[in-house]
């Protein structure tokens, strides 16, 4: 049983512009005391092909934690298009929540992103060069995959640097499911 559990991850201002900040209200409870942070990052998936194009929007730490409810928002900035291939930008992408503490991830919430042109003529006759100020974006925010991943929240200081990787758990959570094996989520047919 995890020490902390993701309540709610609800996606706020989507659809919304590529350029427009992400935000995220992020609802979780502690049931035991915390001595470290906890870690929440956000990671944009650049190319399925190659994750040297994934970005890391924002790190944030939060802790210690004592036993309780939490929620707060968590606030990014958008994917550097400059660091993105051209043929990437448009189409299906994923964004990635994780959760870490004392430097293991026990939590991971990926979500579908789909860019598209806001106007239906630049979706049916693309323009050579992406004019990324009519990109939108759409997070599929009902369909997240959710990952857990066993820790221990309270290492023993001889053992914690000793400790092997162990293998994610699958979670499913009302209307949420993860596929628990490192991949990235498929599209629903």
């Amino acid at each position: 049983m995890s020490a902390v559990n993701i309540t709610n991850v609800a996606v706020l201002d989507n659809p919304t512009a590529f350029l427009n900040p992400f935000q995220f209200e992020i609802s979780y409870e502690c049931l035991v005391p915390l001595d470290d942070d906890l870690e929440w990052k956000l990671i944009y998936v650049g190319s399925a092909e190659d994750e040297n194009y994934d970005q890391q929007l924002e790190s944030v730490l939060v802790g210690p934690v004592n036993v309780g409810t939490y929620r707060f928002v968590l606030q990014a900035d958008p994917p550097d298009p400059s660091k993105i291939r051209e043929e990437d930008i448009i189409g299906v992408t994923v964004l990635l929540l994780t959760c870490s503490y004392m430097g293991q991830e026990f939590m991971r919430v990926g979500y579908y992103v789909n860019n598209d042109y806001d106007d239906e003529q630049l979706r049916e006759e693309p323009p050579a060069k992406v004019l990324i100020d009519r990109v939108q974006r759409n997070i599929l925010a009902d369909k997240p995959r959710v990952t857990k991943f066993p820790i221990n929240f309270h290492p023993e200081p001889s053992t914690s640097a000793g400790q092997q990787q162990q293998e994610p758990q699958t979670a499913s959570p009302e209307n949420h499911t993860g596929n628990g094996d490192g991949s990235k989520p498929e599209a629903d047919q």
